[in-house]
């Protein structure tokens, strides 16, 4: 838009993450910097303005430049507007209703400093109350009912504003102008247990279930080995890892080394729990983590949890404390008992967490949204999710082209839903496990809640192909079309929709299990992806896979399978006795011995030949404790065969059989990741692809990852490593919806139900 020397009026439209950001009062602001009249409002499209004044190129501008920290501008679309020659006032408008949403909420945000600085001054109206929040801070996604952003669609709607608090909202020189869920001790939610009660349980070693943002926490003592026994035996929770909240930076690297990336993560607004090198004799409890090299830790991102160091701290005065070490520390582990969904609801804690908490702190403001803690780690110098929730949900990811009302359900461990509105795939948080009644319910309402909160109803349904998991079975009850999408084709295509790749191009799908064509174990493939189909261009070699499902619970059975391949058999029996005697029988008889590719029953004969672990308590726990023997990885070039387009890894185990756990977890390392990019890299130059993008479970190990990214960079090939989105399951429901946006944009009438196939196979 050009001036004209005259009054101009233009009709503004932004697009982007512009509702509970603030954004309002941002352009309020700008409007009487550049002395503007007009008003401005939120509608089910974003914010949509009008600007009256003699130059309005600065201003729009600004709109796109200096927009508010919570906020992601995607378009400023103005239109010339007949002026008005109003009175010069510029005011927020009641939002707007009609029509169907398309603008997003943000995600929660940790609590800002300006909060803080208030919540520690005793001459602070809102002096130590735990649900202070602003414009550029505190709960978004888990509150919000439907669009547009206003209080009457969140969990805030039952609590009336105070006369203090109607004026700052009111205000537009006040950092609170227009914001939705605004509360004081006046008017605002309250917590039925002081935090110096909370605190005083907490360090005399009870277990306490702390209401959040997303769900509850369970909570004890970090330093006290009883009380984390405790938590585990209760929660049913054996060896899997626990989470550890230390107030600051200073105090978490008593516990653990923490980079530069680290750093910046753990103190960014969406606050995610980090794996950081852990240090030895840190004082934390031994068995926060047991066997591994990291440490998961979390900084306080909610004003309670700030408080709570403050009790701990002695209440002292001002700010300065929350910069200095303090030595206290605390588990917050989702409150999931036996892999159940994150309790969200008071009644839900007091049914199933009484066995478990010996207090139960909830509050009065619904919580809407179950979202667990994100969970990150930096990985190839950038952070890396491997899990999805709090701080990224609900952000949004832009698909190459249309594909509206097509909705995909994942697969069946760490699940997610994914609905795409118009180009944009919105997924999920993390739901859990579907083996559980409890997250198959949550599972059933997430899919409502993204149907009712982007106003779009689903059309299509993208499942896995196994036709045994819940989530294909609500699928084919749904009645709805449906497409069946081959697991490891969803894990690279989900690394597409991420890069914003169409294809052709060329991944990696490494991990425990997906169901091939035919009823075939996969779990190691390369494949080449185009549009809706994919070719299996090469796969890991197939290991027999003894007791079928046991197998991944117990890994030495993967080690004598490995063992009898090489021809070993009669070691295998030495060393595990009767047992894998009749397992090696079953093996050379074919009986419940299906093959697989499968690279998590290759990292799991691993751990087993080196003596790491016999059975495992939790997914992934063996590879995780073969990856913390490792300090640097090594290789040995010949250790592996590659024949035909089959990669073969059993020289490497057999050149690991006698070696320390860690030598050979440092040589297994070094060398799989070796292979892998001699195997994939004469075809990516036979089709003269640039990338490759590298998917499944497997990458979230950090010496394989990096061992891959850097090799195919040396080669100048760019390695395409998820970092939105977890490279394991969860990222799964978006590929699924990525490869159906293709399917129905290349066929139409494969939205009739008597013409969806499961996606397109080529060289099975």
């Amino acid at each position: 838009m050009s001036p004209t020397g005259d009054l101009q009026r233009a009709r503004v439209r932004v697009r982007g993450l512009v509702q509970g950001v603030g954004f309002r009062p941002f352009v309020c602001a700008l409007a009487r910097r550049y002395a503007l009249s007009g008003w401005v409002s939120n509608d089910p499209q974003g914010v949509l303005l009008e600007a009256e004044g003699e130059d309005l190129r600065p201003f729009l501008q600004a709109l796109c430049e200096e927009a508010p920290p919570l906020a992601r501008v995607d378009a400023v679309e103005p239109e010339v507007i007949d002026p008005q020659g109003d009175d010069g006032a510029f005011f927020v408008r009641e939002s707007g209703r009609g029509g169907r949403a398309s603008t997003g909420v943000t995600p929660d945000a940790a609590v800002c400093r300006a909060c803080l600085e208030e919540l520690f001054d005793p001459r602070d109206r809102r002096h130590l109350y735990p649900f202070l929040n602003c414009t550029d801070c505190g709960p978004r996604h888990t509150i919000t009912r439907a669009i547009p952003y206003d209080r009457a669609n969140t969990t805030m709607a039952p609590f009336a504003l105070c006369a203090a608090c109607l004026r700052e909202q009111a205000d537009r020189e006040d950092r609170r102008f227009h914001a939705q869920p605004i509360a004081c001790p006046s008017c605002g939610p309250s917590l039925t247990m002081d935090p110096a009660a909370i605190v005083t349980r907490l360090l005399d070693g009870g277990i306490v279930a702390i209401a959040g943002l997303g769900g509850y926490h369970l909570a004890c003592n970090a330093r006290d080995e009883e009380a984390v026994r405790t938590l585990r035996l209760r929660k049913d929770r054996d060896a899997k890892p626990l989470a550890v909240m230390g107030l600051n930076l200073a105090a978490a690297e008593r516990w653990a080394h923490i980079s530069l990336a680290e750093r910046a993560l753990l103190t960014s607004r969406r606050r995610p729990v980090v794996l950081c090198r852990a240090r030895s004799g840190s004082g934390l409890a031994p068995s926060i983590a047991p066997g591994l090299g990291t440490l998961g830790v979390l900084l306080p991102y909610t004003p309670l949890q700030y408080l709570l160091f403050h009790e701990a701290a002695g209440r002292p005065e001002g700010t300065e404390w929350l910069e200095a070490p303090l030595d206290v520390a605390f588990v917050m582990t989702s409150a999931n008992p036996g892999g159940e969904p994150i309790v969200r609801e008071d009644a839900e804690a007091r049914s199933r967490l009484a066995g478990i908490a010996d207090a139960i702190v909830s509050h009065d403001r619904a919580i809407l949204v179950r979202s667990d803690d994100s969970v990150a780690r930096v990985i190839d110098g950038a952070p890396r999710l491997l899990r999805r929730a709090r701080g990224w949900v609900p952000e949004e990811v832009r698909l190459p082209f249309d594909a509206d009302g097509v909705l995909a359900v994942g697969a069946h461990l760490k699940s997610t839903v994914c609905l795409v509105r118009g180009d944009r795939a919105h997924v999920s948080q993390h739901l859990g496990d579907l083996d559980d009644v409890a997250t198959y319910t949550s599972f059933q309402e997430t899919v409502e809640h993204l149907a009712r909160t982007l106003a779009t109803a689903p059309r299509l349904v993208a499942h896995d192909l196994h036709p045994d998991l819940r989530s294909t079975s609500w699928a084919l009850a749904s009645g709805l079309p449906t497409l069946a999408v081959q697991h490891h084709h969803a894990h690279v295509a989900a690394v597409f929709a991420e890069y914003g790749r169409t294809g052709p191009g060329l991944g990696l799908a490494l991990d425990g299990f997906g169901l091939g064509p035919g009823g075939a174990a996969w779990g190691g493939e390369m494949l080449a992806l185009e549009g809706a189909s994919f070719e299996r261009v090469g796969h890991l070699a197939e290991l027999a896979l003894p007791g079928m499902d046991r197998a991944a619970r117990e890994p030495w059975r993967m080690a004598v399978s490995a063992l009898v391949g090489m021809g070993r058999g009669g070691e295998a029996i030495d060393r595990w006795g009767p047992p894998a005697e009749r397992v090696v029988g079953l093996i050379e008889s074919g009986t419940a011995s299906p093959r697989t590719s499968s690279a998590g029953r290759w990292f799991d004969a691993a751990a087993a030949l080196l003596g790491l672990r016999d059975r495992v308590s939790y997914e992934g726990e063996a590879a995780m404790l073969l990856e913390a023997q490792v300090r640097s990885p090594r290789v040995l070039p010949e250790a592996y065969r590659i024949e035909g387009n089959v990669l073969d890894l059993l020289p490497l185990l057999a050149a690991i059989r006698g070696m320390s756990p860690q030598e050979g977890a440092e040589v297994f390392h070094g060398t799989f990741a070796h292979a892998l990019v001699a195997w994939v890299l004469p075809h990516v130059a036979a089709r003269g692809f640039s990338a490759v993008a590298l998917s499944g479970g497997c990458f979230s190990n950090r010496f394989l990852a990096e061992g891959v990214a850097h090799g195919l960079r040396a080669a100048g090939v760019e390695p395409l490593l998820p970092a939105r989105f977890p490279p394991n399951d969860g990222a799964i429901s978006l590929g699924q919806a990525f490869v159906a946006a293709h399917a129905a944009r290349l066929q139409p009438s494969w939205l009739q139900p008597s013409r969806i196939q499961p996606s397109g196979l080529q060289g099975a």
